[in-house]
């Protein structure tokens, strides 16, 4: 079974400002396409506490795949892109532009989402934007593809 960490980027929501409303859609979505949800952390719009959190989760629970949410905008707070790169051994592009490319037939504004994906490990990394929508969208756009990604990494070995 193919486990998920997430980390949701949100100062508002770590500070208890603003409440979480992707938490128990992501849960459904990952339930009925049988992964298993190993953690799921909020951090704040802050690059190196982005990519310390996603270095820390690589080290210790080492899932087969990180989901971030939020930050891949072009505010001056979005650093989860950046933040990936900082960690990753590997760019996927091609995530990202999938992504971008099917969010586009419904949503202009979805060009302006910076979100990648990468290697780091065994652990696939993906950036999704932060609204249930678009994570809900963008994952349907990812998940018929996460089993191979995931063998092909090798990480399916190890657990």
């Amino acid at each position: 079974m193919i486990q998920v960490a997430v980390v949701l980027i949100s100062s508002k929501i770590q500070s208890g400002q603003k409440p979480d409303e992707n938490r128990k859609p992501l849960e459904r979505i990952l339930t009925n396409h049988q992964l298993t949800l190993l953690s799921y952390d909020v951090v704040a719009d802050d690059r190196q506490a982005i990519s310390h959190q996603l270095d820390t989760i690589c080290g210790t629970t080492a899932p087969h795949i990180i989901l971030t949410l939020g930050g891949t905008g072009v505010r001056p707070a979005d650093w989860a892109p950046e933040a990936t790169r900082d960690v990753i051994e590997k760019e996927i592009p091609g995530i990202g532009e999938a992504m971008r490319a099917e969010s586009l037939k419904k949503v202009r504004t979805a060009m302006l989402s910076r979100g990648t994906a990468g290697i780091k490990g065994t652990t696939l990394i993906v950036n999704l934007p932060g609204s249930v929508n678009g994570v809900q969208e963008n994952l349907n756009i990812i998940l018929p593809l996460l089993e191979h990604m995931v063998e092909k990494m090798g990480s399916m070995a190890t657990s």
